[in-house]
C-alpha cells in the first residue's frame, strides 16, 4: 500500500512540475510580448485580450494599468458623433427578396457575408421567457421557420449558459428585455421603415428606453457596446451616413467578428469573420470591418458581438461556426439572435 502511495505521489509531483513549467513557459511569453522590441505585437495582444469575454485579467498579470489605459487610448477608433439620416436610404422596392452569400478575406482573417436585398425580412429572436440557459443559433432559426440568422447582441456568456441578454432588446416592436445602465450601450436594428438604426443609450433609464423605442419606431434591436478602457475595448460605430469612422494606431484588437450594415437601397448586409488561430487566423480588426463594409457599398454599419459568439447559419447548415475548439460545428448559447425569414 505504501508502495502504491509513493508511485502515486511520485506522478502527482510530476505532473505538477510539469503544469509549473507550462504556466512559467506562458507567463514567459506574455513578458517577452508586452516588454520586447515590438511594440506592435504588445498592442495588439492587449486590444486583442481586451475584446474577449473571459480573458481579460490576463493583460492585468503583465501591464499596470496605466499602460493599458494608453495602448488602448492610442490603438482606438475616434468618435464618429452622427445619427443615421433616414433620407439616405430608400427601401420602396418591396419586390427585392433575393439573398446572396459570399466569401470575404482579408489579410488575417476568412469572412462570410449574407446580402439580404429585402430588409423586412430581417428580425430579431429571442428565446424569451429568458432563463438560465439559452439556445443555439441553429436552434433559434428553425423554431422561429426562418431561413438564416447570425448572433446578435452582448449578453452573459459566463460558462456558454447564454440565457440573458444584456442591454435591451426589441423584438416584434416589443421592448423583451429593458436594462439600459451598462457603459456605452447602444441600440441596433431595424424602425417600422426597416431602416437600419444606431442609437446610443447612455443617460438613459427604463422610461427613457421606452420613449426612444417609441419615438424612433423601433421594431427589432439588440444592444452592443462601446468603451475603450483598462476594462474593455468594444466598439459599435463603423460607418455612419456614408462617412468612414477613423482610428487611432490599430483601431482595435482582432477577433472574429460580427456585423450589420445597410445599403442605399435598403440591403441587409450580415458579415461574420474567425479569428483566435482558425484556419490560422488572427481575426478582423474594425479596420478590416469598415473595409469590407465600404466595399461592399454600406451606408450605415455597426459592429456586433463577436469572439466565440461569431455565427452565421444558412439552409440548415453553419457557414461560420464558433471559433471555440469544442462548439467548432455549432455556436454558443445565445438569448437572441438576428434571423432571416423565408
Amino acid at each position: 500500500m505504501k508502495k502504491v502511495l509513493k508511485n502515486i505521489l511520485k506522478v502527482l509531483s510530476f505532473i505538477g512540475v510539469f503544469i509549473l513549467m507550462i504556466v512559467f513557459t506562458l507567463y514567459a511569453s506574455l513578458l517577452l510580448i508586452c516588454y520586447g522590441p515590438s511594440k506592435s505585437a504588445r498592442n495588439i495582444f492587449t486590444t486583442t485580450f481586451l475584446e474577449t469575454g473571459a480573458f481579460k485579467f490576463v493583460v492585468h498579470l503583465v501591464l499596470p494599468n496605466k499602460t493599458i489605459n494608453e495602448i488602448v487610448n492610442s490603438n482606438s477608433l475616434k468618435e464618429l458623433n452622427k445619427d443615421v439620416d433616414s433620407n439616405l436610404i430608400d427601401v420602396s422596392n418591396e419586390n427585392k427578396k433575393d439573398i446572396k452569400i459570399e466569401k470575404v478575406n482579408g489579410s488575417n482573417f476568412h469572412g462570410t457575408m449574407m446580402i439580404i436585398s429585402d430588409p423586412s425580412r430581417v428580425k430579431v429572436a429571442t428565446t424569451a421567457p429568458f432563463s438560465e440557459y439559452g439556445k443555439t443559433l441553429d436552434e433559434i432559426v428553425k423554431e422561429n421557420d426562418a431561413i438564416g440568422g447570425v448572433n446578435g447582441g452582448i449578453y452573459v456568456s459566463t460558462l456558454n449558459k447564454g440565457g440573458y441578454p444584456m442591454g435591451v432588446v426589441v423584438s416584434k416592436g416589443e421592448i423583451v428585455w429593458n436594462s439600459p445602465n451598462g457603459v456605452g450601450y447602444h441600440l441596433i436594428g431595424f424602425d417600422e421603415n426597416n431602416i437600419l438604426k444606431i442609437l446610443p443609450l447612455q443617460g438613459l433609464d427604463k422610461n427613457g428606453v421606452e420613449k426612444l423605442v417609441k419615438e424612433e419606431k423601433i421594431r427589432d434591436a439588440v444592444t452592443f457596446q462601446e468603451e475603450a478602457s483598462d476594462a474593455n475595448n468594444h466598439f459599435v460605430k463603423l460607418i455612419i451616413n456614408g462617412e468612414k469612422r477613423e482610428s487611432n494606431g490599430l483601431g482595435s484588437g482582432a477577433n472574429p467578428r460580427t456585423a450589420i450594415g445597410q445599403k442605399a437601397d435598403g440591403t441587409v448586409l450580415l458579415l461574420v469573420t474567425d479569428g483566435r488561430g482558425a484556419s490560422g487566423h488572427l481575426g478582423a480588426t474594425a479596420s478590416d470591418l469598415i473595409e469590407v463594409m465600404e466595399k461592399y457599398g454600406a451606408v450605415n454599419a455597426a459592429n456586433l458581438d463577436g469572439g466565440s459568439s461569431s455565427t452565421m447559419y444558412y439552409e440548415d447548415k453553419y457557414l461560420m461556426t464558433s471559433v471555440t475548439l469544442y462548439y467548432s460545428n455549432s455556436s454558443w448559447r445565445l438569448p437572441e439572435a438576428f434571423i432571416i425569414e423565408k
